[in-house]
């Protein structure tokens, strides 16, 4: 998607600059083989320059997301990205947030915590990465094109009852915010962005979804590049989409 890689840059360039740290909450990339993936791919090379380059002059930490989470320490040293845990606690003029990638709180989605749990096996991801390459894209092209398709055989289904499947769950929520004792989140990953005032039972909370980039298909769907900036005065959305 050039339009979007290009806002992508000119972020890095121009806007991340600006502020004391940068956070990316995962799926940076469409899917991740390994790290050797990088220097056959001009494009992951453009990428890499970009953040190395973001990385020398402010912050730049980095969560795992689930279609990249076999990024590892060469793309991390490469870059200069700090690997945060998923979830972290961050602390921004004085107020603490949890952040993490999101899809661990999609519990109702039985089938991908299942799948969640094998691959993130350091034996499962020892033995993908031992693969050869041609192998490993092959596999995360069969996974990606099996997944969509699954969503839209379930969205044809039922569209509410999927969009309840592929959400975070009130519960999940709540079971996070209090092993943590916090009473903000940040995540990504369900595309929907938004800011929440959450209550389960007796317990609050506020939660703030990041949106996913996406400025190359306006027929499809409303160009959107958007980030949460955070100060003193607390967090708001920014809108990047025609900036």
């Amino acid at each position: 998607m050039p339009l979007t890689a290009q806002r992508f840059f000119d972020f890095c360039e121009k806007d991340a600059p600006k502020v004391e740290a940068v956070f990316i909450l995962g799926d940076l990339f469409e899917y991740w083989v390994g790290d050797d993936t990088s220097s056959s791919s001009p494009f992951q090379q453009e990428v890499l320059r970009a953040l190395a380059s973001l990385s020398t002059k402010t912050k730049t930490y980095y969560v795992h997301g689930n279609r990249d989470f076999l990024i590892g320490s060469d793309f991390l040293n490469k870059t200069g990205l700090t690997l945060l845990a998923d979830p972290s606690l961050i602390d921004i003029a004085g107020e603490k947030y949890l952040v993490c990638h999101g899809d661990s709180l999609c519990t109702a989605d039985i089938g991908y915590q299942v799948f969640r749990g094998i691959v993130r096996k350091p034996w499962i991801q020892k033995l993908f990465l031992s693969m050869p390459l041609s192998w490993r894209r092959s596999i995360a092209n069969s996974l990606r094109s099996n997944s969509h398709a699954q969503y839209q055989y379930s969205a044809s289904k039922s569209s509410a009852l999927n969009s309840v499947r592929t959400n975070v769950t009130l519960e999940a929520c709540a079971a996070v915010m209090k092993d943590w004792s916090m009473n903000k989140l940040i995540h990504g990953h369900t595309h929907l962005p938004a800011h929440h005032h959450e209550q389960l039972h007796q317990q609050t909370w506020q939660r703030w979804v990041l949106s996913d980039w996406d400025l190359d298909h306006p027929v499809r769907t409303t160009p959107r590049a958007s980030a949460l900036a955070i100060n003193g005065q607390g967090a708001r959305y920014i809108d990047l989409s025609k900036t």
